[in-house]
């Protein structure tokens, strides 16, 4: 067994992905991962940018036309087995970028991420608290464990 694969099978890599929205969802998510209070580090959960090394796909936002395509090709460049997590009510249901009758308008945004994707977990707010982005990753955690 080489390292990198050691080292990947006993770690879990989070690809944050933004696809819209006001970034409130992405603040929180890297709080949950660098700062001291919750330190996911140390439970040997990283943030990678890179899609060939993540296990877990974080998405924000709602999903904009202009980001539809890119969210599917990091969606298929992530080796299996993976989870796809839709964080945020934007994420989710489009949130405050939907119009009135509850519709979201599609001349600018293609959906919530789980009809451009499929999800596994949801993590609902609004901006999403810390505690439960790691509730998420670990609802993931089945799936990427039973799979190796």
């Amino acid at each position: 067994m080489s390292l990198k694969s050691y080292s990947r099978a006993r770690a879990i890599h989070v690809m944050l992905v933004y696809t819209g929205g006001c970034n409130g969802c992405d603040i929180e998510i890297v709080n949950c991962i660098f700062s001291p209070k919750y330190d996911a580090e140390q439970y040997k959960v990283f943030l990678t940018w890179n899609p060939r090394e993540a296990d877990v796909l974080v998405v924000t936002g709602p999903v904009t036309k202009h980001n539809e395509k890119p969210l599917i090709e990091i969606y298929n460049a992530i080796p299996e087995p993976k989870a796809v997590i839709a964080a945020g009510a934007c994420a989710l249901m489009g949130g405050v970028y939907k119009n009135i009758h509850g519709d979201i308008p599609s001349e600018e945004i293609a959906g919530p991420v789980d009809k451009i994707i499929p999800v596994d977990a949801k993590v609902p707010g609004c901006a999403v608290r810390p505690e439960d982005i790691l509730s998420g990753v670990v609802a993931a955690l089945p799936l990427l464990l039973n799979a190796k």
